[in-house]
C-alpha cells in the first residue's frame, strides 16, 4: 500500500509523475478545478470583504469521493498541480476540500517533470503560497464582477448572451482602434529610382538616396523626370566603400509570448493549439525505453532565466557537436523584460540530448514540430553570435547620389541552425555586390523608377496581438491563448486570412464600453490592474484592498450606465437570396467564423448557408460554373471549388489566378513556398516564379 497521496491535474501528468515515484506513492488526477463560482449567479459577497461563494464543479462528484478516500489511506497527501497561481489555487481548494492543514508543507512544485526534478521536488516541499491563491481569487473576482455586472445591461440594451470581459475587452479595442486606422488611412505617393549596374555575376543594383549626402524623398512623377533630367548622360562613379564585420547575437530562449508568436510564423499555429501541444511535451510523452517522459519545461512563462545544469548541458553539446568555434567564451544571459515576474525558468527541452530526430517516431507531426521549434531555439540561444561581412557602396552621377549594400556569412554561429521569423514573413538572404573600389567607374545597364503608395498599419494577426498585449501589460502568459479564443466566440472579431476583423456587434459594445466604462477598455489602466495583481502575489498589496479600489468607482460608472444607456436596434440585413427550404428571404447573421446566410424564418425553418466569394475565374473542369471560395467546416481551412457543386465536383487547395496559363490558356494556382510563391498551370505544368526569383520561368 503507498504512504503518500499525491494530486496533479491531469491524467498524463500524473503517469509521468507515477514512473518517477515508485509503489510508496499513489498519484491521482483532480482533473482541473474542482471549486469555482457558480454560473447562476454572481458568486461574490461584495458587502463582506468580496468574501467569494465556491461550489464544487458539476460532474466532479464520483472524482472528489475517490480523492477523499485514498487521502484518509495514506500518512501523506501532496498537492503537485502546475507551479503557478492557478495550480496554487488548484492545491488550496483541494486542501480545503480535503480537509488538510494549511500550516504544513504539503504543497510540491517543479518546473520540469523528469526524474531528477520530480524527485527533488518532493525532498524539499513547501507550504501553499497563500500570496499566489489570492492573486488568483482577486483576478478571477475582478473578472466575475465585470462579466456578471455589465453582460446583463448589455443583453438589456443590444441583444441577449452578450458579455463583457476585462482583458477581452481591451484586445477587441486594439483590434477596433487598428481598423480605425487603417480606415482614416490617406495613402501618400513616393517613388523609387533603381540603377542596375554590370552584368552576369557582377550584375548589381542601386537604390537613389539624395544629394550631396542628404536623403531626398521622391514625392510625385515631376520630382522624378528632374532627377532623370539632371543624371541623364552622367558617369556612375563609386566614391565611397565601407566594409564592416557585423555581429549578429542569438535570440533569447522561448517564452510563452514568443513561442505563440513563432509558432505561428513558422508553423501556422493558432496560440490556443501551441498551448495545448506544448502542455502535452510538459506533461509527458511515451518515449520508448524511457517510458512517459516530459520533454519540456513548464510552458506558462515570461523569463528568459535558464538553470546552470540546463546551460552547462548545452555548452558540452556545442562543443562536442558543433566544435569550440561555435561556443561563446562565457555562458548567456539573457535579460528579462522590466516587469517580468521571472517565476520560472524559460521555455527549453528537459535534456538538449533528447533530440528532436531521435524522438520523431514517439511524437505526432504537430508534436514534433513544436518541440523541434523549443529545441533549435534553446540550442540556439547559447551558441556563439554570427559574423557577416557587410559592404556599403555609394555611386554618384551629376551630384547624385545612389546606394548599395550588401552582406555574407562570415560565420554562421548560430544561424547553423537558427534564424528566427518576423511578422512580416521576410527571409534571411545573403545580397553579394562585386568587388567594387572608390574612384572606379560602373556601367549602368537601366534605371527603373516606380511609383508606390504608403500602406496602413496592418491589421492584427494573432502573434502580433499576443506581442503587442506583451508589450503593453495587458494580461499575463496564462492568458494570452484564452484571450484570443474567447474574443472570436463571443463574434467581437473574426479572423480573414489570419489576420483579425471586428465585426459590427464588436464594434457597437466596444462603443459602448468607450462612452460608459472607459477605465475597463484603457490600456493604462488595465495594465496597472495586472501590476497590483502582481504585487498581491509578492505580498505587498491586500487582494481585497485591490478589489475595493476597482469597485467603487465601477459601481457609480455602472449605476449611470443603467439610467443613461440607450438601447441599440441590431436590424436584420436582408439579402436577394432565398431560403432553399421555405422561400423566405434570407439574412445575414454572424457567427465565431464570420457572417453566414440564415432563414429570417427563424426558429421555425433553421436553415443556413455559408456566404461564398465568387472568383471572377470560369470552372476549368465544366467551363459553366464559377469558381468559389470555401471553408472546410472542422478547421476552417480555405479551399476553392465549383459553384455549380455538387452537379461539378471540382475543388483544389492552392488559390486560382485570374490570368489564364500563357502556354495553354489552363488555370493557374498560386503555390507557397519558402523564399516567395510560384504560379503553376494545372494543365500543362507550366511555371512562372513569383517570389525569389521573379521573372524565371521553367517548362516542363
Amino acid at each position: 500500500m503507498a504512504d503518500s497521496l499525491v494530486i496533479v491535474e491531469s491524467p498524463a501528468k500524473a503517469k509521468t509523475i507515477g514512473k518517477y515515484l515508485g509503489k510508496k506513492y499513489k498519484v491521482l488526477a483532480s482533473m482541473g478545478h474542482i471549486r469555482d463560482l457558480p454560473k447562476s449567479q454572481i458568486g461574490v459577497d461584495v458587502e463582506n470583504h468580496f468574501e467569494p461563494k465556491y461550489i464544487t464543479i458539476r460532474g466532479k462528484g464520483e472524482l472528489l469521493k475517490e480523492l477523499k478516500d485514498a487521502s484518509k489511506k495514506v500518512k501523506q497527501v501532496y498537492l503537485a498541480a502546475d507551479p503557478d497561481r492557478e495550480g496554487e489555487a488548484i492545491a488550496w481548494h483541494l486542501a480545503q476540500y480535503l480537509n488538510l492543514d494549511l500550516n504544513q508543507p504539503i504543497r510540491v512544485v517543479f518546473n520540469e517533470i523528469t526524474k531528477q526534478a520530480i524527485q527533488e521536488s518532493f525532498k524539499q516541499p513547501r507550504k501553499i503560497n497563500m500570496n499566489l491563491v489570492e492573486a488568483q481569487q482577486a483576478r478571477r473576482i475582478l473578472d466575475r464582477l465585470v462579466g456578471y455586472k455589465i453582460s446583463p445591461l448589455l443583453w438589456k440594451k443590444v441583444r441577449k448572451g452578450l458579455s463583457a470581459g476585462r482583458v477581452q475587452s481591451v484586445a477587441v479595442k486594439l483590434i477596433i482602434d487598428r481598423e480605425r486606422e487603417i480606415k482614416s488611412f490617406v495613402p501618400e505617393e513616393y517613388w523609387t529610382v533603381t540603377a542596375y549596374f554590370g552584368e552576369g555575376k557582377d550584375r548589381f543594383e542601386a537604390s537613389f538616396y539624395g544629394f550631396d549626402g542628404e536623403k531626398v524623398e521622391l514625392r510625385n512623377e515631376e520630382e522624378v523626370k528632374e532627377l532623370l533630367r539632371k543624371i541623364e548622360g552622367g558617369t556612375y562613379r563609386v566614391v565611397k566603400v565601407v566594409r564592416k564585420e557585423r555581429k549578429r547575437n542569438p535570440p533569447p530562449p522561448f517564452t510563452t509570448s514568443s513561442l505563440q508568436q513563432e509558432a505561428a510564423r513558422k508553423l501556422n499555429f493558432r496560440a490556443a493549439k501551441t498551448m495545448r501541444i506544448a502542455q502535452q511535451l510538459y506533461e509527458g510523452i511515451s518515449i520508448g525505453p524511457e517510458g512517459n517522459t516530459g520533454l519540456i519545461t513548464y510552458m506558462r512563462t515570461d523569463s528568459l532565466r535558464i538553470s546552470e545544469t540546463a546551460a552547462e548541458e548545452a555548452r558540452k553539446y556545442i562543443r562536442d557537436d558543433f566544435g569550440p568555434s561555435y561556443l561563446p567564451e562565457e555562458q548567456r544571459h539573457h535579460v528579462n523584460k522590466a516587469g517580468a515576474q521571472d517565476a520560472h525558468e524559460a521555455i527549453r527541452p528537459t535534456s538538449i540530448y533528447r533530440e528532436p530526430d531521435r524522438l520523431k517516431a514517439y511524437l505526432s507531426r504537430d508534436q514534433f514540430r513544436l518541440y523541434k521549434l523549443i529545441w533549435d531555439r534553446f540550442l540556439a540561444s547559447q551558441m556563439a553570435s554570427a559574423l557577416l561581412d557587410t559592404v556599403s557602396v555609394s555611386i554618384e552621377v551629376n551630384g547624385a547620389e545612389f546606394r548599395a549594400s550588401g552582406s555574407t556569412v562570415k560565420f554562421p554561429g548560430f544561424m547553423k541552425i537558427y534564424i528566427e521569423g518576423s511578422d512580416e514573413g521576410k527571409k534571411e538572404e545573403e545580397k553579394l555586390l562585386p568587388p567594387l573600389e572608390e574612384g572606379e567607374t560602373v556601367s549602368l545597364k537601366k534605371l527603373e523608377e516606380k511609383q508606390h503608395f504608403t500602406q496602413p498599419p496592418p491589421r492584427y494577426t494573432e502573434a502580433r496581438l499576443v506581442k503587442t498585449m506583451e508589450e503593453l501589460g495587458i494580461g499575463r502568459p496564462s492568458t494570452y491563448a484564452p484571450t484570443l479564443e474567447t474574443i472570436q466566440k463571443r463574434g467581437y472579431v473574426v479572423l480573414e486570412d489570419k489576420r483579425f476583423l471586428p465585426t459590427e456587434l464588436g464594434e457597437i459594445v466596444i462603443s459602448l464600453m468607450e462612452e460608459f466604462f472607459p477605465e475597463i477598455i484603457n490600456v493604462a489602466f488595465t495594465a496597472e490592474m495586472e501590476s497590483n495583481l502582481d504585487k498581491v502575489e509578492e505580498g505587498k498589496e491586500e487582494w481585497t484592498l485591490v478589489l475595493d479600489q476597482f469597485y467603487r468607482p465601477f459601481l457609480e460608472r455602472l449605476h449611470v450606465a443603467e439610467e443613461n444607456m440607450k438601447e441599440v436596434d441590431i436590424s436584420e440585413e436582408f439579402s436577394e437570396e432565398r431560403c432553399d427550404l421555405c422561400g423566405r428571404p434570407m439574412v445575414y447573421k454572424m457567427g465565431r467564423f464570420g457572417k453566414f446566410l440564415a432563414c429570417s424564418g427563424f426558429p421555425e425553418c433553421r436553415n443556413t448557408k455559408p456566404i461564398l466569394k465568387e472568383l471572377n475565374i470560369v470552372c476549368p473542369k465544366c467551363h459553366q460554373g464559377k469558381l468559389v471560395e470555401r471553408k472546410t467546416k472542422a478547421r476552417r481551412r480555405t479551399f476553392y471549388g465549383c459553384s455549380r457543386y455538387p452537379e461539378c465536383d471540382f475543388v483544389t487547395w492552392d488559390k486560382p489566378v485570374e490570368d489564364p496559363c500563357p502556354k495553354c490558356g489552363g488555370l493557374m494556382v498560386e503555390k507557397k513556398e519558402k523564399g516567395g510563391m510560384r504560379r503553376i498551370c494545372t494543365s500543362c505544368g507550366y511555371e512562372r516564379g513569383e517570389g525569389k526569383g521573379i521573372g524565371a520561368t521553367t517548362n516542363f
